[in-house]
Order: C-alpha cells, then structure tokens, then sequence
C-alpha cells in the first residue's frame, strides 16, 4: 500500500537555495520538490523544512548510561532517554560514541560496550528508537587494550566510523599541560608528585603503543570499508599521518594549519557546535567560528549538547559572511552523510530518504517542531 504525505507551505532548505514550496512523501522517500503551495496535505505555516540532522560525534549516550561515577544505568533505558533527546534537536541519523579502551584515567570495563552496541541493536530492531542509530568506535590508541576492546566489534555492521585519539600529555588536544593540568592534576585533587608520574605513565604509554595500534586499526577499517576520523590533530605531521591513513575526517583540529592542510587535503574538518553556540572551545583550543570564516569548516558535531547541532547553523547564517542558511545546514546534514558513505540521505532531492525536520525561527533560539524520519512522523 502507498504511503503519501504532502508537506505544504514551507521554506524547504534545499542545498543551494530556499525555495517556497511543497514536498511530497511516498514510501519513505522524498517524491516531488515544487514551487509554490498545494491545497492538499499539511499546511507548514511558512516554517522551515531541513533535511534531518546528520550527527557523527556525540558522547551524551555515555552520559545516560554513567550519569555519576560509578552509577551504571539500565541500557536499553539509557539508549532511549538519549533518542529522545537527540531526536527532537532534529537529528534523524546519529553515530553513538563508544570508548574503545581503558587505563588509569577512566573509562569503561571490556564488555560493556559489546554490550551497549547489542542493546541499540536490539532496541532498534524493537522500534524503540526514532533515530537511526549507528556506531562510532572512538579508539584511545595509546591505551594497552584499545585491540582487545576493538576486536569485539570487528563482525558488527553498525559500526560505520572509527576515530584514531590520543589524549596522553603532550599529544595533540594536549600540546601544552595547562589544560591537562586543569583535565586531571585539579579534578583528581593530585599532588604535584603524583601528577608528574602520571603523565609519565600516559606518556610512556603513548610512546609504546600509538603508533603499532594507529596501523592495526586504519588496516582494519581499510579492509571493512569503515571510514576514519583523525582527532585532534595539531601539526602538519599530523594531518600527513592523517593522509596516509586514508582519513576522511578531521575531528576537532587543535591548530589553524592543521585545519587548512586537511581541508586542503581533501579531508572534512569537524568542529563541535556547542563551540559555535559559546564563540569559543571549551578546552582552549581554536574557535569554529574563525574557522568557518575561513572557509575550513566542513561539519559540526553536537559533541556533548545535542540541540547545539540545530542552534549553530542559524548562527552561522547570521554572524559569518559567505555563509548563508542553506551552506549551514550542510554541515549538519550533506557533507556528513557523503563523508562517511550515506549517500541515499542528507540532503532535500527527490530519491532520498524523507527524513526532515520542520522549524520555525522567528529570532534566537530555533524551535523544532515536526520530525519526520523515512516519511514517518516521530516527533
């Protein structure tokens, strides 16, 4: 049987423009784009019509599931509370965030993310969810068992992107040890001792097993067809590790040159939205912002914030020259979904999923109204 819904009345934000018009829904995907308003099917009120969010980042499912230290809550509770959210801050598709290994500095125990990946599984194949879920694998590559943990996901299907991190004192998010100082030195309440032999394990650690479990991982997604995501890269050594890797992404780039050699590379260069939202990095790094007026910003990730991925592009629009709402939405919509290999979704064309959200801006905030995913209403 058919399924038809007709969308009228809107501003639909397609890729090069904003067109006054009509969309038409049939089985899942988008039908017709017309000009103009239809008296059939509902009426939009003059709001906008985006493509579905694309998000590739986000750790707020670890925050559901570890809301205080040392508290583990329900999986399948935690993966629905976290839909929930990300779902009506209009994000149709999200990659979840798990943490592939574990040291001193925290993390989670070999398992449980084995664990996490079967219940979104699981909770997708129930219709739990309204997004569509798939996995993000972020590899610590200077832990001792990032292999071990990685080898539970190796025959997983969901798993679509795999990001290469390194956060040991000195590597690049920290170059210098003022931000590490404030991450572990004051947070852990350590005395100078004890913070001095901690960076020197982290550091040794580092030194021992980066560089081999960078190769096994990169050959790894190289034979599975998984796209890769370099993080926090700082330097022109960097991002030339990052080329011969193969790397399609560029998270989070802690410097300006680093930025524009992957970008200049071929590479998408991903900053975090809430990073737009604030006008700054949380950690002290460089601003998206500067970055985006540049013309070195590719895709913005909701990070830890995830209305932050609807709120950034209508400020983007607002406050940087050369970037107009339809360039902005593409960061959170097109270029993420083409990055890693999501071609039949991303953007409004005939052919592709229906998956839109409906917003109405009349100043500040946006406010999401309407999501629709494959042409079924789920918010």
């Amino acid at each position: 049987m058919t399924r038809e819904t007709v969308l009228s009345n809107a501003r639909i934000v397609l890729e090069d423009r904003i067109l006054d018009g009509t969309l038409v829904l049939r089985d899942g995907l988008i039908a017709d784009i017309s000009e103009g308003s239809s008296a059939a099917g509902e009426d939009m009120e003059g709001d906008f019509l985006l493509p579905g969010l694309v998000e590739l980042h986000t750790d707020h499912l670890e925050a559901h599931y570890s809301p205080r230290p040392g508290v583990r809550w329900g999986l399948t509770a935690a993966i629905q509370a976290h839909d929930a959210q990300v779902v009506t801050s209009g994000i149709t598709t999200v990659f979840d965030c798990l943490r592939m290994g574990s040291d001193e500095d925290g993390g989670f125990e070999q398992g449980e993310m084995r664990a996490m990946a079967d219940a979104i599984a699981e909770a997708q194949d129930e219709d739990r969810l309204r997004a569509e879920h798939l996995i993000h694998l972020r590899c610590e590559v200077s832990t001792d068992n990032v292999l071990d943990h990685y080898a539970e996901f190796e025959d997983d299907p969901l798993v679509r992107l795999v990001s290469l991190m390194d956060h040991a004192p000195g590597q690049r998010q920290f170059q210098t040890l003022d931000q590490y100082i404030l991450y572990y030195k004051k947070k852990r309440g350590l005395t100078d001792d004890e913070f001095a032999a901690f960076c020197k394990r982290q550091q040794d650690l580092s030194a021992r097993y980066a560089k081999p479990h960078r190769d096994a991982i990169a050959a790894s997604c190289a034979a599975r067809d998984i796209s890769v995501a370099s993080h926090d890269d700082a330097t022109l050594e960097h991002v030339e590790e990052a080329i011969g890797y193969g790397i399609r992404l560029a998270e989070f780039p802690t410097s300006f040159d680093a930025a524009k050699a992957s970008h200049g590379a071929g590479m998408s260069v991903l900053m975090g939205a809430p990073n737009i939202v604030r006008g700054k990095s949380h950690s002290g790094n460089i601003a998206a912002r500067d970055l985006a007026t540049m013309g070195v910003l590719d895709v913005l990730s909701s990070d830890y914030v995830p209305f932050s991925l609807m709120h950034a592009p209508f400020i983007l629009a607002d406050e940087v020259e050369g970037i107009d709402l339809p360039r902005a939405i593409a960061m959170v919509s097109t270029t993420p979904a083409r990055t890693v290999g999501l071609d039949d979704r991303g953007a409004i064309a005939r052919g592709l999923r229906a998956d839109l959200v409906r917003v109405r801006r009349p100043s500040g905030v946006p406010v999401v109204r309407s999501v629709w995913r494959q042409g079924r209403r789920v918010a």
